[in-house]
């Protein structure tokens, strides 16, 4: 890190935590959720550090992506408090909340940052299928950065998760979804053709590990990105769960296509 990133991501960091601290329980833990919440945002921060290092970002596209990335998730405390639930679809868009609290506290214009409405677009359009037309490079740098930071550490939890878990026994481990199906026709069409697929279409547990192999092929925007999900086995675990899961020959022909993307370093724009 930086001075510059320091000068403003170390008040930042302690009014964030401040903030975190009072969904603390009387024992002082967070409840466990939210806490592993708060261990999923500091795993983004380190990921978009080393995007910003790989990519060559300039001093002011460096402390947007990492304060976008510290700041992404601060709705899902509230979001879980109010709503029992970090499913959007069930509450209320996190990314939207994220962005109005962070904006309602007065955080980045107390640290000083050097381009609050950057950082602010960034955590908005965290998980946004699309960014809008005509971002600034400054803004467009700090977004793509914590898209694909974010990935990066949704592939680690879900490999966790698998290693923590009686997924076969259990089927609320995993959304109850179906551990005995093979991906659907649909979802592995979307991928191979890289387009978004429609969660609706997600059926089985086959089926959402798959669509963490299409963000491979389509969904990391950095060369950096790939390469640390290349270098983190992240493919090769997925490959072997997928075939744990099901003996279909789309799981191969997918996953040789995640592999040739991050081996050659394509560009999925």
């Amino acid at each position: 890190m930086s001075q510059n990133d320091e000068d403003c991501l170390g008040p930042l960091l302690r009014m964030y935590d401040e903030y975190v601290d009072t969904y603390r329980l009387s024992d002082g833990a967070l409840p466990r959720l939210m806490q592993l919440k708060r261990a999923h945002t500091g795993f983004v921060v380190k990921n978009a550090a080393a995007i910003a290092d790989g990519e060559g970002f300039d001093p002011l596209e460096r402390e947007c992506a990492l304060a976008a990335a510290l700041l992404h998730d601060t709705g899902r405390y509230e979001q879980l408090k109010l709503y029992n639930t970090f499913r959007d679809a069930d509450s209320i868009d996190h990314a939207v909340f994220s962005h109005q609290i962070v904006k309602s506290k007065g955080w980045l214009a107390a640290v000083g940052a050097s381009r609050p409405e950057s950082v602010l677009a960034a955590i908005l359009y965290h998980n946004r299928r699309d960014l809008p037309d005509g971002l600034d490079r400054v803004t467009l740098a700090a977004a793509q950065a914590v898209r694909d930071a974010d990935k990066l550490d949704i592939f680690r939890v879900l490999q966790a998760e698998i290693a923590t878990v009686d997924w076969r026994k259990d089927s609320r481990a995993f959304w109850n979804l179906a551990t005995d199906k093979p991906p659907s026709a649909e979802v592995v069409a979307c991928i191979e053709a890289r387009s978004p697929v429609d969660y609706q279409a997600i059926k089985s547990l086959s089926d959402f590990v798959m669509i963490q192999v299409g963000w491979m092929i389509s969904g990391l925007y950095y060369r950096t990105s790939r390469r640390l999900c290349a270098e983190r086995g992240h493919l090769a675990f997925r490959r072997d769960f997928l075939h744990r899961l099901s003996d279909d020959p789309a799981v191969d022909r997918v996953c040789d296509l995640a592999e040739s993307v991050l081996s050659e370093g394509v560009s999925p724009k």
